[in-house]
């Protein structure tokens, strides 16, 4: 089965809630982007030299929507907004959604500095990972952070995705092409559900 819409699903579990990212999030995205600026930056995708050379600029909000909705539409993206009892606390994206042989995707994320470590993306990005194994029936997930990011990788290895390798210099991150790590979740490594194992393990 493939998913293709413009807008993802909504996701609950307990007080944590993904729901479709819209245009007109931008106040409320734009103003916790704004408040996070030094804790998310050194995390942030840029764009290297090649790509100023080709005339590429950050996109904007708007333009960041438009081009999501556009690939969730080709079944390649599925882009939330993270809620917290309601409120916009950060984003969570699957990307590079594949089907036929290969049937994996990779997700990425982050977080307002003023709710992490509540287990907020680790409830997100397990809903998503069961998401794509469950409705998706994608095979294979991937996590990709970079290896100082201690607390982005403390979120993998609790939703229970396993380090796998390593990328040298991956993604243009900070002004620079930058190396990750990668870990790994397989459909049936958590036969009850990731969600359900995060809610074991965290019960210990």
């Amino acid at each position: 089965m493939s998913w293709r819409s413009d807008v993802a699903p909504t996701l609950n579990e307990g007080d944590v809630r993904l729901r479709p990212l819209k245009a007109s999030d931008a106040r409320a995205w734009q103003e916790v982007r704004r408040r996070n600026q030094a804790w998310l930056g050194p995390w942030d995708a840029t764009v290297p030299d090649e790509g100023v050379r080709a005339g590429e600029v950050p996109p904007s909000f708007h333009a960041m929507t438009r081009r999501l909705r556009a690939e969730a539409r080709e079944g390649r993206v599925l882009p939330w907004a993270t809620e917290f009892r309601g409120r916009l606390v950060g984003q969570i994206t699957m990307g590079g959604i594949a089907y036929g042989s290969l049937r994996s995707a990779y997700i990425g994320y982050w977080i307002d500095q003023e709710f992490a470590g509540r287990g907020v993306t680790s409830m997100g990005v397990a809903m998503a990972t069961d998401y794509a194994f469950d409705v998706l029936r994608l095979h294979r997930m991937e996590l990709n952070i970079r290896p100082e990011n201690t607390s982005s990788r403390a979120v993998a290895e609790k939703v229970g995705y396993r380090e796998e390798g390593f990328r040298e210099k991956y993604l243009h991150i900070n002004g620079d092409w930058r190396d990750h790590v990668t870990y790994v979740l397989l459909a049936g490594d958590l036969p009850a559900g990731v969600v359900a194992g995060l809610r074991a393990a965290t019960r210990h």
